[in-house]
């Protein structure tokens, strides 16, 4: 899924669009689902009784999380007897995660 036009091209953001956007921030805004998505993009897949384990969380925390992030259609999940696993669908959030850890981790220059 690639967007049409980069943002330089694009029209001024609406104020509805840039709500949309600020909302989404706010679901990336918290570390706790930051460390989930990382954990989904090194598994690929995982159940939440295994996200649970590699955050030690517990499964409800774990599930709430999951489920901010299946609202805004950035997860999907399948069921396999008693597990659920989830996988991230939306390939725009690993570029995202990506570039925000690049901009994190690149020593700060004075101006």
């Amino acid at each position: 899924m690639k967007c049409t036009s980069g943002l330089k091209e694009r029209s001024l953001l609406s104020p509805i669009l840039a709500g949309q956007m600020s909302g989404l921030f706010k679901v990336f805004s918290n570390d706790t689902r930051l460390r989930l998505l990382h954990e989904l993009i090194r598994q690929e897949e995982a159940c939440v009784s295994d996200i649970g384990q590699a955050l030690n969380m517990s499964c409800q925390a774990v599930s709430n999380q999951l489920q901010r992030l299946t609202d805004w259609r950035i997860l999907a999940s399948r069921r396999e007897g008693n597990n659920i696993y989830y996988r991230i669908i939306n390939p725009c959030v690993i570029d995202l995660l990506d570039r925000a850890l690049c901009f994190v981790e690149q020593p700060h220059q004075s101006i």
